[in-house]
């Protein structure tokens, strides 16, 4: 039970475990020998309560102290069961528990133990009376020289221990039957403590689960009560005012009826009173005194008669009180819909509404959870052609992020121009939220114009400044260094510099049968042609050839006879140039270059006209463009080093 007993013992005392100290790092301590270690970290003459924390023995793990000092500590209550489990197990076995943990592989007769034997390790003289013999080494030793060569720990832990004895008698000792059997018994009791131990913390964190499910549901069935119970509120309060509205409207047209009906009493009485008065006059005999009082009786009743045709009251008998017509039926709706909040729906981007310039990008989206959505987050990043997008979107410093959006569109201002992002859209309510499908877009290319003040003086440029034209009576131009000045070699350059993203434009040749489409570094010569120097690259027609050229080393290049419009796509962050026929959606050739500064567009004619479309999006057929075949011949080339004919 070695291996047992190594584990419940303490690495200070080298003995059982005695009121064992759990401490923070998981390892454990005697009680008394952790007060022997503050103790001895203690100064002359200081006490041990200022001390606060001490090292575990074990792992060197700082253990802090409160002010109940190793009080504070909790006991490893499980650790002393098993010791006391253990030492009940060596009383029940073939040793009495009073022998040393390693003493139960043997016990010596009492001759052996009255023998006094001295230590074999010691170096003074006499030696040491001996206190063990390790059978395994078959050496005695003292009390200071075993624990000097017997440490508790590997491989030491597996040496057997005893009493003293002789020499003469170590030969005769054997191991105990069946050590095997104990050794697996150890073994398993180890795993079946350490198994219990582990069902505890299991245990204890189910306990805690429940715990926190009780505390969850009490918080959400109070939310719930009080959230109806405002609602009831509500509903009462409603209920309240709309029936105060139908007793005041009640009031009103009573008051109003009670008027009319006064009115009409009144009116019956007066007329009864006429009534009686005709009657008497018509039932008197002289005629004299009819004639004298029927005249007045007569205008009387029939003034009377005209007053009660105005008097009588338009009755209603079915007054329904028209500004009270009740309808709760979407209400009733909403409060039999009442339920937990979800997250919302995913949203979707509308590419086909999206917009672009060549700095920003309107992004547009719908929602099916419109009602619900109390905002929208627009997230976005330049593509970098990533194939896994889980990776991209883990990149959360990479992305810009803007939040709070209420309306389903948004503008994104300062991008790059001709450069490809991905966007999306994420929909929040108060349950969570969900993304969108991720979008790429992209912004065009950066507009430009052709520079008068670098352009050659015999070209005539456009009011617009795309369009270029060779004039040789157009002399009146100063010379200056920036200006073009080849002979027979008209050049122009664009108005700006390029030194980032992916940017498109188009050159119509119209019919001239000579040019040269490119760009060029501002510090190339602008004395002789583009192409034939390091700082410059281009595409050319030379009559029926057509060449590309850098550092005055060409290539020919396979090109429909028909090509009126070039088109350029020049992709400064990957270090590429190319050259496309767009109307035919053909590839011509792409330079590899490894940019060091900003380049400007270049453009030599030596016969008619070039006109210039920029800020275009690239077409569809090189969006993303892979490497494809071109129709580069370099077997016809003088040169093949310093440019690659296929990408």
């Amino acid at each position: 039970m070695e291996t047992l007993e190594s584990e419940l013992t303490c690495p200070i005392c080298l003995e059982l475990f005695e009121d064992p100290l759990l401490l923070p790092c998981a390892h454990s301590l005697c009680f008394s020998c952790a007060h022997r270690i503050l103790v001895s970290s203690c100064s002359s003459g200081e006490s041990i309560e200022p001390i606060t924390a001490f090292q575990c023995p074990t792992c060197r793990y700082v253990i802090s102290l409160n002010h109940r000092g190793l009080d504070g500590l909790k006991r490893n209550v499980t650790l002393q069961n098993i010791i006391d489990r253990f030492q009940k197990a060596s009383v029940s076995g073939p040793n009495s528990p009073s022998e040393s943990r390693r003493e139960r592989t043997y016990r010596p007769s009492t001759a052996m133990s009255s023998e006094r034997i001295a230590c074999q390790f010691c170096e003074q003289d006499p030696p040491r009376d001996a206190v063990k013999t390790c059978i395994t080494c078959e050496v005695s030793y003292c009390d200071r020289c075993l624990r000097a060569t017997h440490p508790n720990k590997k491989p030491f832990t597996s040496h057997r221990l005893v009493e003293p004895v002789p020499d003469t008698h170590l030969r005769g000792i054997t191991c105990l039957d069946h050590e095997n059997e104990k050794q697996t018994l150890e073994m398993n009791l180890t795993n079946l403590v350490k198994r219990n131990s582990e069902l505890e913390n299991q245990m204890a964190k189910l306990i805690q689960i429940c715990q926190q499910v009780e505390v969850n549901t009490a918080m959400h069935e109070a939310k719930l009560m009080e959230e109806c119970d405002e609602l009831v509120e509500i509903i009462q309060q409603r209920k309240q005012m709309i029936a105060v509205k139908i007793k005041e409207t009640k009031v009103m047209k009573l008051r109003k009826l009670a008027q009319q009906v006064a009115n009409c009493r009144q009116c019956l009485e007066r007329s009864t009173v006429l009534i009686n008065q005709a009657e008497h006059i018509l039932k008197e005999n002289d005629q004299a005194r009819f004639l004298q009082s029927a005249k007045n009786i007569a205008e009387r009743v029939a003034m009377a008669t005209a007053s009660s045709q105005v008097l009588i009251p338009d009755i209603n008998f079915n007054d329904a009180f028209e500004n009270f017509a009740l309808d709760f039926s979407r209400e009733k709706k909403l409060l039999e819909g009442l339920d937990y909040l979800t997250a919302p729906n995913p949203p979707s981007i509308r590419e086909e509404l999206c917009t672009a310039s060549h700095d920003t990008i309107t992004v547009h989206w719908i929602s099916d959870d419109e009602f619900s959505i109390s905002s929208y987050e627009l997230q976005y990043t330049i593509f970098t052609g990533q194939a896994n997008f889980i990776s991209l979107y883990n990149s959360v410093d990479s992305w810009m992020i803007v939040p709070n959006i209420k309306q389903n569109h948004y503008t994104v201002h300062g991008l790059q121009s001709g450069t490809r992002y991905i966007f999306i859209v994420k929909a929040i309510n108060q349950a969570g939220s969900r993304n969108s499908e991720p979008t790429r877009l992209k912004t065009n290319s950066q507009p430009f114009k052709l520079d008068p003040k670098m352009t050659h003086k015999k070209l005539k440029i456009s009011n617009d400044g795309l369009q270029m034209e060779k004039d040789e009576s157009s002399l009146k131009k100063s010379h200056t260094p920036e200006r073009f000045s080849g002979t027979g070699c008209y050049g122009a350059a664009g108005n700006i510099f390029i030194d980032s993203g992916c940017h498109y434009w188009e050159v119509v040749m119209g019919s001239s049968t000579w040019y040269a489409v490119g760009i060029a570094y501002k510090s190339a010569p602008k004395n002789e042609w583009i192409g034939k120097n390091a700082s410059s690259w281009v595409f050319s027609r030379c009559n029926s050839n057509f060449v590309v050229r850098h550092n005055n080393k060409e290539m020919l290049v396979d090109v429909p006879p028909q090509l009126k419009r070039l088109g350029v796509l020049l992709d400064y962050d990957n270090n590429m140039l190319s050259f496309y026929d767009p109307a035919n959606s053909l590839h011509l050739h792409t330079f590899d270059v490894t940019f060091i500064l900003p380049v400007c567009p270049t453009f030599t004619i030596w016969n008619k006209s070039l006109m210039i479309l920029s800020g275009l999006p690239a077409p569809d057929f090189i969006d993303y463009p892979e490497r494809q075949e071109c129709n580069c011949r370099p077997q016809e080339s003088p040169y093949v080093s310093g440019m690659k004919a296929c990408h």
